[in-house]
């Protein structure tokens, strides 16, 4: 909680002007202690936060980074673990940047100072240090600090949310946007190609999955148990696996929507059950060395493996096949791409995609129509309306 007002102490002195001390980490910095040029100054400090004390709108100063310790405490305490972390991750530019400064100091021409460092140089992991973040990273932490000021003015620490108003520059947001545009899931004709390539690889029943539309973290926390070859389905969103914090969390999804039950196409039956026999003569290859975790995507020794590892399997094999490197992610974009271009009804395809709005955000996110579904269109005109 918010340290309660007290009276500051204030001294007197001949000396010249210092600034005020920066606050301390506790509460138990009070009284404070301020040096002036004359007694008529000091006596005019005191004035004013005495009065301000009195009417109960004295804000004791605190820093930027104790507003956010303080925030995150209160807005993490009833999200789930990867949640926090997202919104402790967002932070750290807004720290570098701003947080010894005193948060009723702050001006909206520094939170606009921190986009831009962020664009240009606020790179500090995930890639070369100093270089600009993506505007997805820098829209996510000003989203974050927004929400964070938003908190601060209903607590009278701050007049206004001076971040409500600052955007990402229009240029950056225009690079980003035809960034977007350029990275395409693979085509029909590409998914095609790379699963001939792989049949005989021991990920081909696991890339399948992805292509089934399969999130990497449903792929990794998937069981055989979820699986059932008599019905032909597949219980997808019932146990994910993701890294959050370098440690390994597992949960159900989300929404009840997340959890679906997915019929199996026949060659993912295949697949996987070609998949189940080679992991159990691996058991017995390797006897007591093995780890009978239950989970499908494991390696030799039955190890569950994390979406990292996943993923640079997969990018192995992409270059082995000398085909363009999509991320495996895009698996799940190339899936319900094709689903909506046969005329996958809306409904239908947000609840394979694990979705509760019926259709909209699916399409929206994951549909990335291109030349050959457009062709597809002025096929149906010219069949449907033209004649």
């Amino acid at each position: 909680m918010w340290p309660s007002v007290r009276q500051p102490k204030i001294l007197t002195s001949l000396r010249p002007r210092q600034p005020p001390p920066p606050p301390s980490q506790s509460s138990s910095s009070w009284p404070l202690t301020y040096t002036f040029d004359t007694k008529k100054e000091a006596r005019a400090v005191y004035a004013r936060i005495k009065h301000e004390t009195d009417r109960g709108t004295y804000v004791r100063p605190v820093t930027v980074n104790q507003f956010l310790d303080e925030w995150l405490k209160s807005a993490t305490r009833d999200v789930e673990k990867a949640t926090a972390a997202n919104y402790r991750d967002a932070l750290p530019p807004v720290r570098a940047r701003l947080g010894d400064r005193a948060l009723q100091e702050v001006i909206e021409e520094d939170i606009e100072a921190l986009i831009d460092w962020m664009l240009t140089e606020g790179r500090r992991r995930g890639g070369k240090p100093g270089t600009g973040l993506g505007v997805r990273s820098v829209r996510l932490t000003l989203g974050r600090l927004r929400t964070a000021l938003n908190v601060a003015v209903r607590r009278q620490l701050v007049v206004r949310n001076l971040a409500a108003f600052v955007t990402i520059p229009r240029t950056a947001a225009k690079a980003a946007l035809e960034a977007q545009a350029a990275r395409k899931p693979w085509t029909q004709e590409e998914v095609r190609t790379f699963l001939t390539g792989i049949t005989d690889e021991r990920l081909h029943a696991v890339c399948l999955l992805s292509l089934m539309g399969l999130r990497p973290a449903e792929v990794c926390g998937l069981r055989w148990s979820d699986i059932d070859f008599e019905a032909g389905t597949i219980a997808a969103g019932d146990n994910t696996r993701t890294l959050v914090d370098g440690e390994i969390e597992e949960k159900e999804a989300k929404s009840a929507a997340g959890r679906r039950v997915l019929p199996m196409p026949a060659t993912v039956m295949k697949a996987l059950k070609a998949f189940h026999t080679r992991q159990k003569k691996e058991h017995l290859q390797a006897g007591d060395a093995y780890l009978a975790s239950g989970y499908v995507l494991v390696d030799e020794l039955g190890r569950p493996q994390r979406t990292d590892w996943l993923r640079r399997r997969v990018y192995e094999l992409m270059a082995k096949l000398g085909m363009r490197k999509v991320r495996p992610y895009d698996a799940r974009h190339a899936c319900l791409t094709y689903l909506a271009g046969v005329g996958v009804p809306d409904v239908v395809l947000a609840a394979w995609a694990g979705h509760a709005d019926g259709g909209t955000l699916a399409k929206r996110v994951y549909v990335h129509p291109d030349n050959s579904h457009l062709k597809v269109a002025a096929d149906h005109l010219e069949t449907g309306l033209f004649r």
